[in-house]
């Protein structure tokens, strides 16, 4: 008899079926976990985005704000400095134009000693400065801020700069700029003042974004550097050298840069503020660094694929239907929490954020609560902030105006006290002179006649300051309105009307843009040339046509001048060495007239190499075009 092998029992049926149920229904189940993690892991990641690019809008806005502030306290420096050029350039033409020359260490005393003196080279070098450290230092590395530096060396005005941090020192200075009068140097002033610091310190870039970047819990550091790659704010770290590369790409390509780091969990982005103005030589640009930790994201990320396992656990004990009701509650409070963000996004602040589903969501709403109700505030102290600096804009331009109405009224004044003077003691003049005349006629001869002859000699000189005074007041007055002269008929009836003889003028076809002061010039050139160099002193005109201009030339045999008084001579109130030397006023006015009709006026001698035959004043006038009306 054959033994039977041993017969072994079957499951039960519901078990098959479970079985079956549960391997068609895991692929499903597993494919929804899929798809639903990565629908949340996208819109994660757009979170955390938008959350980013939201909190470096902001800093850029309290930047610029901050930057804006600081632009207008530098702003009220500038007439201060602007005034200190005039003492720098009077010293510059004192010296002969040679900065070597120059009394650096004097003008910066009588500046009150708070300004530094610097001579910029046309090669970007500061050649000469009061500033020792600062010697030597060459702007061509700086090759955008050499290039504005020659922009203003190469112009006629005065140029403006912020307050920056002193290269050298990182001392806070205010600095301005004005080229010299030959263009070959560009002169710089350098305020220092202990109130920087302290409106610095009022106006800090750290504590304005502080409250933007405490909204993010992703930022874990922020710091701040300048257009040199220079921190501002923040902490030093080991491997500056590498992120300052990344700095200085972002300030070049005027870019964000980002830049991961996965094995430590950061993320780090440059944004590059663009600050630049064209009114200012300085770049005040900035590059600002955020670094955020992607930890909390991956959290979250793992979070939910705990989640997310259980929701499998749980589909595959209730079958089909029940993970798929546990599928649509779970993502249900995700699709209500993207619809509010979305309508936020829009730009409708005011939409409330629905709070259902886990704790989780609750949590991340309330979040985005919280960042939109701060993002409210913040542009809500910005519009406040503007409101604040358009009123002080407001009474600045009061008060500007107020004083310029006052100055005014005060130039009038002082302008009709001018003529009711001149005009008086032109009168006392012209009676005293009479009755001089009248005397002398009465004389006959004795010490009386020579008395009464020093005292005419006084009562035309008297005339001539009057005369000079009001040549003055008309130079001053405003704007020239120069017109075609023809300067032949200038010259002849100058000529005619003076009382000099030995005049040798061989006429000229030149016509030139000048006014009817313009005889003035040749009055005084030849009332000089008579005067210093005696009766029998010859006197030479001649007009030579050069281009665009015409050079003029008044020559004379006296005993010339020397070399010392010639650079000085058309200063006011200078008088020759002469012992018939007058008011000083004369050569004064003619540079004024000069200058006023777009000329240039010098001294210089008759014969070259011999300053005892004889001195020429030469001068240019600017030719009119032959369409000009």
């Amino acid at each position: 008899m054959t033994a039977k092998s041993p017969v072994r029992p079957s499951l039960p049926l519901m078990v098959y079926l479970l079985l079956v149920i549960l391997l068609a229904t895991v692929p499903v189940v597993c494919l929804l976990s899929i798809v639903d993690s990565a629908a949340v892991r996208q819109e994660l990641e757009a979170n955390a985005e938008e959350s980013r690019n939201q909190t470096e809008s902001g800093i850029v806005l309290a930047v610029n704000l901050v930057d804006t502030g600081l632009k207008l306290f530098d702003k009220t420096l500038n007439r201060e400095m602007e005034g200190g050029f005039d003492l720098f350039i009077a010293e510059y033409e004192r010296a002969g134009r040679d900065p070597g020359e120059m009394d650096l260490p004097g003008v910066k005393e009588e500046l009150g000693g708070r300004m530094d003196l610097y001579v910029i080279n046309d090669s970007g070098i500061i050649e000469y400065t009061t500033y020792p450290p600062d010697l030597g230092l060459d702007f061509r590395q700086m090759p955008e801020f050499y290039g504005r530096l020659t922009e203003i060396r190469l112009g006629d005005s005065f140029a403006a700069d912020r307050v920056v941090s002193e290269i050298s020192s990182g001392e806070l200075r205010k600095y301005a700029y004005h080229p010299s009068p030959d263009h070959r140097y560009l002169f710089e002033l350098g305020l220092a003042e202990s109130e920087f610091q302290q409106y610095r310190t009022a106006l800090k870039y750290r504590e304005t974004v502080r409250e933007l970047v405490d909204e993010n819990p992703d930022v874990i550091e922020i710091r701040i550097f300048d257009c040199l790659g220079e921190m501002i704010t923040g902490e030093v770290h080991p491997d500056d050298d590498r992120r300052l590369e990344f700095v200085r790409k972002a300030y070049r390509e005027k870019a964000t840069i980002e830049v991961e780091n996965a094995t430590a969990g950061e993320l780090t982005r440059y944004v590059f503020v663009d600050m630049a103005d064209l009114d200012y030589a300085s770049d005040m640009s900035q590059v600002v660094e955020l670094t955020y930790t992607t930890r909390r994201a991956e959290a979250e990320l793992a979070g939910m694929f705990d989640r997310h396992a259980g929701v499998l656990l749980i589909a595959f004990f209730c079958i089909g239907s029940l993970s798929a009701i546990a599928a649509h509650h779970l993502t249900r409070p995700i699709r209500i929490l993207v619809e509010d963000v979305d309508a936020i996004a829009r730009g409708d602040l005011e939409r409330p954020i629905r709070m259902s589903g886990d704790e989780e969501f609750v949590h991340l709403a309330k979040s985005v609560s919280a960042m939109v109700g701060s993002l409210k505030e913040t542009i809500r102290k910005f519009r406040e902030s503007e409101e604040e600096i358009v009123r002080h804009s407001r009474v600045l331009e009061e008060q500007v105006r107020e004083r310029t109405a006052a100055l005014e009224e005060c130039n009038r004044m002082a302008t009709l006290y001018l003529d009711i003077m001149g005009h008086d003691i032109n009168n006392a003049n012209n009676v005293a002179n009479l009755y001089a005349d009248l005397l002398h006629a009465e004389l006959e001869g004795g010490p009386e006649v020579e008395l009464l002859g020093k005292a005419r000699k006084g009562l035309t000189k008297s005339i001539e300051i009057v005369h000079n005074v009001n040549t003055i007041q008309q130079v001053q007055g405003g704007v020239p309105s120069l017109r075609p002269l023809d300067l032949d008929s200038v010259i002849r009836a100058e000529i005619e009307r003076s009382s000099v003889t030995g005049i040798t003028y061989s006429g000229t076809t030149a016509t030139v843009l000048a006014d009817d002061l313009l005889s003035e010039v040749f009055a005084n050139l030849i009332g000089n040339a008579a005067k210093h160099g005696g009766p029998a002193v010859e006197t030479t005109v001649r007009v030579e046509e050069r281009g665009e201009e015409a050079l003029v030339s008044v020559e004379d045999t006296g005993p010339g001048i020397p070399d010392a008084i010639k650079v000085r001579l058309f200063e006011r109130l200078v008088r020759g060495t002469h012992g018939a030397a007058g008011t000083g006023l004369g050569l004064y006015i003619c540079r004024m007239l000069i200058e006023r009709y777009g000329g240039r006026i010098w001294a210089d001698n008759r014969v070259e190499g011999c300053p005892e035959c004889g001195t020429a004043i030469r001068f240019t006038l600017r030719k009119a075009e032959e369409d000009n009306p």
